[in-house]
C-alpha cells in the first residue's frame, strides 16, 4: 500500500546498492533507478551521493530513510490490526534456506502451510548458511532457516529442531559393519566435504575441534556444493562423509549407503533467523507459528542409524 517510490528507495538505502535492491524487489535495475529518480524529483534534491561505483545517503536521504522506517512500521501495525479483526491471512513472503533444509525439510513444511493458507505467496531462495544469514542481514529475505550457529547478535535466532549427523559409507566399506566410529578412526579415511560457508562443514569443523587430543585434520579428497553430490561421491567409493540423517532416508532404504553413528554423537540446530522488527506482518507470524508447531511435532522423531 505504501508509495512504491518510497519502498524502492528504502530498499536501495538499506542495501546501498541499486543492483541488490533490484534483485530483492524482483525488478530491473533501470526500473529501480527510475523510481528513485522520481522520488528525488518529488523532493527536488538528491537522496544519494554516487561516487566511484558506490552510493551513500545524503543528509536529505537519511531523513527520508528514517521517516520511511517509521512509515513502514505503522503500515505493518495497521495491517496486523485489520488482519487480526478479519482473520484473513494473505500476502507474500520471501524465505531463504540453506541447501540441506531447502531440499529435505522445507518442501513438506511449505506444502502443508500453503494448503492451509492458499492466498499466501512464498518465494524461496537457496544458498549456504553464510549466504542466508547475509540475506537476512540485508533484509533481502523475510525469514532464513539455517543449519549452523549464527554469530550476529542483532538477529533473532530461534532453534526449531535438532538434526543428527552420521558418517556415511558405501556397502562393503570396512566401516559399514561397525556400530560407531570414533574421531581418530574417522580421520584415517579420505573425506568428502561440503564447500566453504556450508553449515554442515562448519558444524563438523567445530565438532572436531572439541574432541580431546584431536590434533589431526580431515583427509579432504574433494569439496562439493550439495548433499546430493556428496552422497554420489561416497556411493562411488571416493571417500566417506558426515551428513544429516534427514538427507539419506532414500539411500538407506535402497541399500546404496550405510549410516554409522559418530562417537561421541553429533547434533546441530536447525534455526529460524530474522530481523528484530517491532511489527511483523501477520502472515509472517502465522508462518513462524506454523513452522514451530511443525518442527515440535517432529523434534522427538530423530531417526537413528540402523
Amino acid at each position: 500500500m505504501a508509495d512504491r517510490r518510497l519502498q524502492v528507495f528504502h530498499t536501495v538505502a538499506r542495501l546501498l546498492s541499486f543492483t541488490k535492491a533490484a534483485e530483492a524487489l524482483h525488478m530491473t535495475q533501470p526500473a529501480v533507478t527510475f523510481q528513485v529518480r522520481q522520488l528525488e524529483e518529488h523532493f527536488n534534491t538528491r537522496l544519494f551521493d554516487r561516487t566511484h561505483n558506490r552510493i551513500s545517503l545524503t543528509e536529505a536521504g537519511r531523513a527520508v530513510f528514517e521517516s520511511a522506517e517509521r512509515i513502514f512500521d505503522l503500515y505493518a501495525e495497521m495491517e496486523n490490526a485489520v488482519r487480526g479483526i478479519t482473520g484473513e491471512i494473505s500476502g507474500a513472503l520471501t524465505i531463504g534456506a540453506s541447501t540441506t533444509i531447502a531440499e529435505y525439510m522445507l518442501p513438506a513444511l511449505l506444502g502443508d502451510f500453503k494448503e492451509r493458507y492458499p492466498d499466501v505467496q512464498i518465494h524461496l531462495k537457496v544458498a549456504n548458511s553464510d549466504g542466508i544469514v547475509a540475506m537476512v542481514e540485508n533484509n533481502a529475505i523475510d525469514l532464513g532457516v539455517v543449519e549452523a550457529p549464527v554469530a550476529n547478535k542483532n538477529l533473532v535466532v530461534e532453534v526449531c529442531k535438532r538434526d543428527r549427523l552420521v558418517v556415511i559409507v558405501p556397502p562393503g566399506h570396512p566401516l559399514a559393519s561397525v556400530g560407531a566410529i570414533s574421531v581418530p578412526a574417522l580421520l584415517e579415511y579420505p573425506f568428502i566435504c561440503r564447500e566453504e560457508g556450508s553449515g554442515t562443514r562448519e558444524v563438523i569443523g567445530d565438532y572436531l575441534q572439541l574432541q580431546p587430543g584431536c590434533r589431526s585434520v580431515l583427509k579432504v579428497a574433494m569439496e562439493l556444493g550439495s548433499p546430493e553430490a556428496v552422497k554420489g561421491a561416497v556411493e562411488a567409493g571416493m571417500g566417506i562423509s558426515v551428513v544429516s540423517m534427514t538427507t539419506i532416508q532414500k539411500e538407506l532404504k535402497l541399500g546404496t549407503l550405510v549410516a554409522v553413528q559418530l562417537d561421541p554423537p553429533l547434533f546441530r540446530p536447525f534455526s529460524f533467523v530474522h530481523q528484530k522488527q517491532k511489527f511483523r506482518l501477520r502472515v509472517m507470524e502465522e508462518l513462524l507459528d506454523f513452522a514451530r508447531d511443525y518442527c515440535r511435532a517432529r523434534s522427538e522423531k530423530v531417526p537413528s542409524p540402523p
